[in-house]
């Protein structure tokens, strides 16, 4: 019971993020919004693990969970999407973030009808959770403030991005959940988490923080495939 109730707290707390984030994305505050989104997916992650430790799973909390991943990683990267690169892309930017957030709801629609023996090392599509992080990471790296125009080059690539995106969400391409990656991992666990947090510190010292965060989230949307592979 207090499992539930914790894990249901860490998903409204996602849901708080994404709602901040969209919050942020409507006055072209593109930095606080997309770091709120990245902390969407750092409550996503815990709720998932406390989920996980109670022998009885919550139906209720599946159902939220999934509601909740539509708007912080459905909804919120969506708008702040659009609102980033609207200006050069008004028609585009708008079929195509449409397309990737019809994705994302049908890819968590697509896991909700799984079983739950299907899932219990690997997600079959991106997970929402990563393709919203992605994104945010590319506008943490590009982000303008006002008026500022973004490099020709850049809304041609998020665009591509975007809908590359959408792809792999509705794919059957494995991806590792927290669990395989923590068999893949094994011993190295720890070790594995020390080095990221230098590296995370090391980035914000040099103020690249979101170079570092999307270079972490393209490792996993390209290694992972290869790794699932392996577990049975």
């Amino acid at each position: 019971m207090a499992a539930n109730f914790l894990a249901n707290l860490l998903t409204v707390l996602s849901l708080v993020c994404g709602f901040i984030s969209i919050i942020f994305s409507l006055e072209s505050h593109f930095t606080f919004a997309s770091w709120a989104i990245i902390l969407a997916v750092v409550f996503d992650g815990l709720d998932g693990q406390v989920a996980r430790r109670n022998p009885i799973p919550s139906e209720f909390g599946k159902q939220l969970d999934s509601l909740v991943d539509a708007v912080s990683f459905g909804i919120a990267p969506a708008i702040l999407g659009y609102v980033f690169v609207y200006r050069d892309f008004y028609l585009w930017a708008t079929l195509i973030l449409f397309i990737y957030l019809v994705s994302s709801v049908m890819r968590l629609a697509k896991y909700n009808i799984t079983p739950k023996e299907a899932m219990a090392k690997y997600f079959y599509g991106l997970p929402t959770t990563v393709s919203g992080g992605i994104l945010v990471s590319f506008i943490l790296i590009y982000r303008k403030k006002g008026l500022v125009a973004l490099p020709q080059y850049v809304p041609v690539i998020f665009i591509l991005m975007v809908l590359a995106l959408a792809c792999l969400m509705l794919s059957r391409i494995r991806y590792l959940n927290l669990d395989g990656l923590k068999e893949v991992l094994g011993k190295n666990k720890i070790i594995t988490v020390l080095l990221l947090a230098v590296f995370l510190v090391v980035a914000a010292f040099l103020k690249k923080v979101g170079v570092a965060v999307l270079l972490l989230f393209l490792i996993y949307l390209v290694f992972s495939p290869f790794f699932a592979r392996k577990i049975v």
